[in-house]
């Protein structure tokens, strides 16, 4: 787990793909869930983040070769 402060006008998907590189592999739902506690939860804050919060990252999800595209050259 790791931490990023937010930026102004910061959401929390624009976070996770800032400091995790990605928002697939439910890395958006899982940070949510990790700042869903304590009186000042991301909930209670609306869609834009506070610039200068910290906000708890979780790891970011395994690299897959699955989402990788095949390319095709057409001019071979």
């Amino acid at each position: 787990m790791r931490t990023a402060s937010a930026r102004a006008g910061d959401t929390l998907d624009l976070i996770c793909w800032r400091a995790l590189g990605t928002t697939a592999g439910g890395v958006v739902e899982a940070a949510f869930e990790l700042n869903r506690s304590g009186g000042a939860s991301l909930a209670e804050r609306g869609t834009v983040i506070a610039e200068g919060t910290t906000v708890l990252l979780p790891d970011p999800p395994p690299a897959s070769t699955a989402d990788t595209l095949a390319t095709v050259n057409l001019w071979d």
